[in-house]
C-alpha cells in the first residue's frame, strides 16, 4: 500500500520537557557491576564517567544487597540519581509488544530492505506490527515498492532525495502509535530485540532507547571486516547505561532507535545529512529527557567493505562536527579535560628536569586536595592518588587522539617543522595504536590494525577540517577546559557527588578496584 507523502517543512523548535520524572513504584533497580563501595557502604565509586558519591546511612543500608525496589518518594529519588549517573540500571518487567510502529527509511538497496523486513516479519514480537517504508527518492522505486508490498508494509514516497533525517520524520508524522522504532535498511535485528527496549519506557522521563549495533558476519572476512567487528563507529560497546553528552556514551547512532513519539517533537533535523542522531540526543538531553543504551538488544549492520567508500563514510562523519559544534556550543569538543591535567601532560612532554618537576608538583598538589575531600575512604591516600593519576592518563589519551585524529593536519605540520614533535607524534601514535589493539581483541595482526586505525583517524580528521573550513568556524576544534568541577552537596537519603579532578575517567577497571579495595 502506498500513501502520498507531504513535503511541508517542519520547524523543530525546542522540545517540551517530560511531564513526570519520578520513577514508578515497583521498579527494580540494580547497581552496575563495576560500582565499588567502601567498607561501611557510605562512599561509592561508579557511573560513567566514574564519580565518587557519599550516601546517607539509610541509603547505604538500602543498597547493601546491590539492588532495591522503588517504594516511596525517597527510594524513587535515590533510584533516579543512581540511574541518571549510570551507577545503577533499571530492571523493568517485560511488557507486551504493542502501540509501536516501525519506520524504515530507504534509498534503493531493495535487497537489504528485503532482509530487514523478512527478519521483522519472522520475529514473533514484530511480525504483526505496522511497518512504514519511506522511499527517499530511489532510482529503483518499483523494486522498493515490490519488496514493501511483499512484506505488507505501507510505502511512503519522497519524489526526490531529502536525506535520512527527513525520511524518518515522514514516517514519524504518519505514525499514530505511542512509540516509534526506526530501523535503517542495512540492519537486521536479532530475534527479541524490541521487547527489552520497550520495557525501558517504564521510566516516564525516557525519550529514547537504543540497542547495540554490531557488524554482521561475512563469509570471507578481510582486513576492513575484521576491523569493523571491533571498531565500528555504530557499535557503542557492551556497557549498559544512560546516554549523556560529554560522557563515554555521549550519543547513540540512528541505525536503530526506539523513541517516545511525544518526546521527540518533529524528530530529526532534516537539514543534517550526517550527525542528525547526535543532534537529537543533545536536544533531548537539553530538554530534560533521559535516554538509555541497552546492549543486550542487538541488531546486525552491513558495513562498507570497499576502502574508498569506507574512507568517504568516515570523512562524512567528521564533516558533521562543525555544524554540530555551532548548534550546540561546547557540547562536542575534541578535548574535555581539566586545565591542570593538560598542563601536566604538556610539561611532561618537555622531558626536562624542571618541567618534569613542576608536573610532578602539580599532580601531587591536586592529589592532596582530593585526599582532603575524601577522609571517609578506606584508603584516602591511595584513592586520591590513583584518581589523580587516572585523570592524567585520561587526558594523555585524549591529547593523543586529538593529535592523530581531530587535529592531525596541525600535528603533521608541527612534526615536519620540529624533530622532537615528530618523534613524540610517532611514538604516541604507535603506543596508542598498540594499546587499542590489545583492548579490542581484533582478529588482525597489530600492523594491519594500526594501519587501518590511522586511516580511520586521517579520514575523520580530513572531514572535520573540511567541514570547519566550509563553515568558516573553528568551533569543532576548540577544547573544553572547565575551570571548576561540580561542587559536592550534603549527604542525604540520596547520593551527593564529591568533587573530583575533571577528566578523571578511570579507563582501567582494575584501577577502579584498587581505589576502594578492602585491606
Amino acid at each position: 500500500m502506498t500513501r502520498p507523502c507531504t513535503s511541508a517543512a517542519v520547524s523543530l523548535g525546542e522540545l517540551a520537557p517530560p511531564a513526570q520524572t519520578r520513577l514508578p513504584d515497583g521498579l527494580a533497580v540494580e547497581l552496575a557491576g563495576d560500582v565499588h563501595r567502601s567498607r561501611d557502604g557510605r562512599l561509592m565509586l561508579g557511573g560513567a564517567p566514574s564519580r565518587l558519591l557519599r550516601l546517607s546511612a539509610s541509603a547505604a543500608r538500602l543498597l547493601e544487597p546491590g539492588e532495591f525496589t522503588v517504594a516511596d518518594a525517597a527510594t524513587a529519588a535515590l533510584a533516579r540519581r543512581l540511574v541518571d549517573m549510570g551507577a545503577a540500571h533499571p530492571r523493568p518487567v517485560a511488557v507486551p509488544i504493542s502501540d509501536v510502529t516501525i519506520v524504515v527509511p530507504v534509498r534503493d538497496r531493495a535487497a537489504l530492505l528485503h532482509q530487514l523486513l523478512a527478519a521483522l516479519r519472522g520475529d514473533p514480537e514484530t511480525s504483526g506490527l505496522p511497518v512504514l517504508v519511506v522511499d527517499d527518492g530511489s532510482a529503483s522505486r518499483a523494486e522498493v515498492a515490490s519488496v514493501a508490498s511483499r512484506h505488507s508494509a505501507i510505502l511512503l514516497v519522497h519524489p526526490r532525495n531529502r536525506g535520512p533525517a527527513a525520511a524518518r520524520n515522514t514516517g514519524l508524522r504518519h505514525a499514530t502509535s505511542r512509540f516509534v522504532a526506526f530501523c535503517d535498511s542495512d540492519v537486521v535485528p536479532e530475534s527479541g530485540w524490541l521487547g527489552p527496549l520497550l520495557a525501558q519506557f517504564a521510566d516516564p522521563a525516557l525519550a529514547l532507547a537504543a540497542p547495540r549495533v554490531v557488524a554482521r558476519s561475512v563469509g570471507r572476512a578481510g582486513w576492513l571486516d575484521r576491523y569493523e567487528d571491533v571498531r565500528s563507529p555504530l557499535d557503542m560497546g557492551g556497557r549498559e547505561g544512560p546516554v549523556v553528552p560529554m560522557s563515554p556514551l555521549a550519543y547513540v547512532p540512528s541505525a536503530t532507535l526506539v523513541v517516545r513519539r511525544d518526546a521527540v517533537g518533529a524528530g530529526f533535523a532534516p537539514d543534517l545529512r550526517v550527525g542528525e542522531d547526535v543532534d537529537l540526543c543533545l536536544r533531548l538531553h537539553r530538554a530534560g529527557w533521559r535516554m538509555r543504551y541497552l546492549p543486550a538488544s542487538r541488531v546486525g549492520h552491513s558495513h562498507r567493505t570497499d576502502l574508498r567508500s569506507w574512507l568517504a563514510q568516515r570523512a562524512s562523519y567528521g564533516s558533521s562536527a562543525a555544524e554540530l559544534a555551532l548548534r550546540h556550543p561546547g557540547q562536542v569538543p575534541p578535548l574535555n579535560a581539566a586545565p591542570w591535567s593538560v598542563a601536566v601532560c604538556a610539561l611532561a612532554l618537555r622531558g626536562r628536569p624542571v618541567p618534569l618537576g613542576i608536573a610532578a608538583a602539580l599532580t601531587a598538589a591536586t592529589a592532596l586536595r582530593l585526599i582532603r575531600r575524601i577522609p571517609d575512604a578506606d584508603t584516602p591516600v591511595r584513592a586520591g592518588t590513583l584518581l589523580t593519576v587516572a585523570a592524567v592518563r585520561g587526558t594523555a589519551e585524549q591529547l593523543t587522539l586529538c593529535a592523530t585524529r581531530h587535529c592531525w593536519p596541525a600535528a603533521a605540520l608541527a612534526a615536519v617543522a620540529d624533530r622532537r614533535a615528530r618523534r613524540v607524534l610517532i611514538a604516541a601514535a604507535a603506543i596508542e595504536g598498540l594499546a587499542d589493539y590489545r583492548r579490542s581483541g581484533a582478529r588482525l595482526n597489530p600492523f594491519a590494525f594500526m594501519l587501518i586505525r590511522r586511516l580511520d583517524d586521517l579520514a575523520y580528521g580530513t572531514g572535520l577540517w573540511r567541514g570547519a573550513l566550509q563553515g568558516r568556524t573553528i568551533a569543532p576544534l576548540v577544547p573544553r577546559l572547565p575551570l571548576r568541577a561540580r561542587k559536592p552537596g550534603p549527604a542525604a537519603s540520596g547520593a551527593a557527588p564529591v568533587r573530583r579532578p575533571a577528566g578523571a575517567r578511570c579507563p582501567a577497571r582494575v584501577l577502579i578496584y584498587w581505589l576502594l579495595r578492602r585491606n
